[in-house]
């Protein structure tokens, strides 16, 4: 560990950057001042395909200097630019400083773009066509890596077109979520419910909440162990968006439908998290693209599926 913490491998990168160098100096100079044996007509000896003869001519100067060139052009550009070790250079050049400047010059020439929007209402934003426009690129860029293009997401991934949301649809909560990000948790609860069958009678009875395919016996002896997940669902199964949690009635599955995924939420909890976006997106970004998740599942005719 302390090799990470000590200055050993700065030393190490810079000893054997600057051997290098001067190890290719001597090389050519050396080089230069040999001369190979040679006979009577100035060639090596060596004989090719039978009558192609190597000469023994020294490079042309000009040649030789290239190289020197080289040579003095990489120990100029090791002052001046990072490349020995932990040694920053004069000019004090970074790779991530230059793209932060070229976000930042970007930032600022696309900003007389997003201007109009910094005071618009979410609602107003979501039926501007230009708007629109730049929040579906925006998106594309963005969230369609884990939503999908069509913003309908997949198994683990919520679908964004459909109303149903489990912390919270309006433009506010959106913004929020895309600043931030969000992590939403289900611990384990199989502990909590006992017995392996109980469990299965807890996955029966969220399935009758849905009306879907159940088994209503084992869903009945479900109902009374259900109170351990009411804590966060509720006792009606509706959930709570204050807290994330999933409304078990509405017959939509994030993490998969039938017994076996229920109970492998159950045994085994869930971790989501879905990253914050305020260090990649100015605000005003933010809010545009809000707004067209927003108006993803607020239009006209749309509703819960």
């Amino acid at each position: 560990m302390s090799d990470f913490t000590s200055n050993f491998w700065s030393v190490f990168i810079t000893a054997v950057t600057l051997v290098g160098i001067v190890a290719c100096l001597l090389l050519l100079w050396f080089s230069g001042k040999a001369r190979a044996m040679t006979v009577d007509d100035n060639t090596t000896g060596h004989v090719w395909d039978g009558d192609l003869r190597e000469l023994n001519n020294p490079l042309p100067r000009w040649w030789a200097w290239l190289f020197v060139i080289t040579i003095v052009f990489s120990l100029v550009y090791l002052v001046l630019y990072p490349g020995l070790g932990t040694f920053a250079g004069k000019l004090g050049w970074t790779s991530s400083g230059q793209h932060q400047a070229e976000v930042d010059k970007g930032t600022t020439d696309v900003a007389p773009l997003y201007a109009r929007f910094a005071t618009m209402q979410p609602e107003d934003i979501a039926r501007d066509a230009a708007a629109m426009a730049i929040g579906e690129r925006l998106f594309m860029n963005n969230c369609s890596q884990c939503h999908g293009s069509d913003a309908r997401g997949a198994k683990g991934i919520p679908n964004l077109t459909d109303n149903d949301w489990l912390g919270g649809g309006t433009p506010e909560i959106i913004e929020n979520n895309i600043a931030k990000g969000r992590l939403a948790v289900m611990p384990p609860m199989a502990a909590a419910l006992g017995s392996t069958d109980d469990a299965k009678n807890v996955a029966q009875y969220v399935l009758s909440l849905s009306g879907s395919p159940h088994d209503s016996v084992r869903a009945s002896l479900g109902k009374e162990k259900f109170v351990v997940c009411a804590a966060c669902h509720g006792m009606d199964g509706k959930g709570n968006q204050a807290i994330g949690s999933a409304n078990l009635t509405d017959d939509i599955w994030l993490h998969g439908y039938g017994e076996a995924a229920i109970l492998d939420m159950i045994n085994n909890g869930k971790t989501n998290q879905m990253p914050a976006h305020a260090s990649k997106l100015t605000p005003v970004q933010i809010r545009v693209l809000a707004a067209y998740v927003w108006g993803l599942s607020n239009k006209p005719g749309a509703g819960v599926k």
